[in-house]
């Protein structure tokens, strides 16, 4: 079993900027695919951004690309997103989640498929004003 606690979430206007953490703890292992997915209102729950644990390798939405940079602290289990120039389209409840022993080729495939990742964390709210 894995335990993922977020922070961070918040409200702020348009153009600035939050950062979110996740806090893994449990049975963590050296290699995995973590990350971020995030759900508004009304709509699926999508991918934003993960990272293979193993090696550094981050992966990223195409909407969020340039803006986002997701990073790990390895000593910690935490990895964290960092968002700027936060649009409206950006609100939604953000969700930490995380894939056991995964590889990197996998961790970019599931950027896509949520139902790929084994534990979740119960979400952060994040709120962009115009």
């Amino acid at each position: 079993q894995v335990q993922l606690v977020e922070s961070g979430g918040g409200s702020v206007q348009a153009g600035g900027s939050l950062r979110l953490s996740c806090a893994a703890s449990g049975n963590t292992y050296s290699s995995n695919c973590m990350g971020w997915f995030r759900q508004a209102p009304g709509k699926e729950r999508e991918g934003v951004a993960l990272i293979y644990t193993g090696g550094g390798s981050t992966y990223y939405a195409d909407s969020v690309k340039g803006r986002f940079t997701i990073s790990q602290d390895n000593a910690k289990n935490t990895v964290y997103l960092q968002m700027n120039s936060l649009k409206p389209e950006d609100t939604a409840m953000y969700y930490c989640a995380v894939r056991a022993q995964a590889s990197a080729g996998y961790c970019e495939y599931l950027i896509t498929d949520r139902d790929g990742m084994t534990y979740w964390g119960k979400g952060t709210l994040v709120t962009i004003s115009s």
